[in-house]
């Protein structure tokens, strides 16, 4: 289950897919009225002819990189695995319901259905999101079957592994720093998180002093990731760093926030950048144009001489044999890797 994408650059296309993903009382947690509002009469028609020409940098013949990604994805695991396996998407086409509905016409007498997000971390506006739409539609459509759901792998070993393997020959480069970029979230939504009440930005420290709260902080785990990446990579502390992208609003967001580190770097003597994504593991709008294009534009203009996005999974060899081991482990009887549900 990925994000999901538009079904075609037209603006019409465009309003659908953002009324859909904007009004996820999830993604932008105000309240129903104030959210349709904004959404309804602000933020979409002021939007959507923007986000079609965005999109339309990034299309190609196939359609949207992302399904294309995910597609491709499937049919390789496919090839790895017995069982069927579906693509569904949390806004747009192909829906959870026609994945479901498909999963059953193969197998009326289906048991059990593993749901894969393709989403490393756990933030309410991303996973959380994807795994209650899921449940919801089970729920509406009174499937008997059971559904199972990967956590976040975020710190996995096998994942840290895969990532760090596909980071590894653009090392080979001569480079000054490498970014994490990741999404985004406000500040509000960590917040909400935090099942404590008491941990979340209560100290410089929060993200590495242990508590429940870290098992739905973002911020956390994006931090956890970067960590574990770089001491697989053996970089030392001058050499990376981290950053947030995609800010929607003027509410405070984490940060610090990628546009504004892309063009303060080349006053601090990064010339030569390297950008990695880890909150996404298939190429989209957010890595392809948002980074790879507006943002090494920012670098270079801000007196930046090489600027190199490295890409997604996307359909990496070994995160291919990632997920499938995820899928062996299930099969197994491994529950660590199982959301409960």
């Amino acid at each position: 289950m990925n994000l999901g994408s538009p079904d075609s650059t037209d603006v019409n296309d465009l309003r659908k897919y953002l009324n859909e993903f904007l009004m996820d009382k999830r993604v932008i947690d105000y309240p129903y009225l104030f959210r349709l509002m904004l959404v309804k009469g602000i933020i979409v028609p002021f939007r959507a002819s923007k986000s079609a020409e965005a999109y339309k940098r990034i299309w190609t013949k196939e359609g949207s990189p992302l399904i294309i990604f995910t597609r491709e994805l499937q049919k390789s695991l496919l090839q790895a695995v017995s069982e069927p396996v579906e693509v569904a998407m949390r806004y747009g086409n192909p829906s959870m319901a026609a994945a479901y509905d498909s999963l059953l016409k193969r197998n009326p007498d289906l048991e059990e259905v593993v749901l894969i997000p393709l989403y490393p971390h756990y933030a309410m506006s991303s996973y959380e999101t994807a795994v209650e739409y899921a449940k919801e539609i089970h729920r509406r459509k009174k499937y008997q079957f059971q559904i199972t759901f990967i956590k976040p792998f975020y710190e996995e070993p096998e994942y840290i592994h895969t990532l760090s393997e596909s980071i590894k020959p653009f090392l080979q480069q001569e480079y000054d720093h490498i970014l994490f970029s990741y999404h985004g979230v406000p500040e509000r939504h960590i917040l909400k998180g935090d099942m404590t009440g008491k941990h979340c930005f209560k100290t410089e420290s929060c993200c590495t002093v242990d508590s429940p709260a870290h098992k739905k902080c973002y911020r956390h785990q994006c931090l956890k990731t970067t960590s574990l990446v770089a001491q697989k990579l053996d970089l030392t502390s001058e050499k990376f760093s981290y950053s947030f992208q995609s800010r929607l609003g003027r509410s405070e967001w984490l940060k610090p926030y990628t546009a504004m580190r892309l063009k303060q770097m080349p006053e601090e003597g990064i010339k030569r950048l390297l950008v990695v994504c880890p909150a996404f593991v298939s190429d989209c709008l957010e890595t392809l144009e948002e980074i790879a294009e507006a943002g090494k534009e920012s670098f270079l203009h801000a007196g930046g001489e090489s600027f190199t996005m490295i890409p997604c999974l996307n359909v990496h060899p070994l995160w291919i044999d990632t997920i499938v081991s995820y899928i062996e482990g299930i099969k197994k009887g491994n529950l660590e890797m199982v959301l409960e549900y």
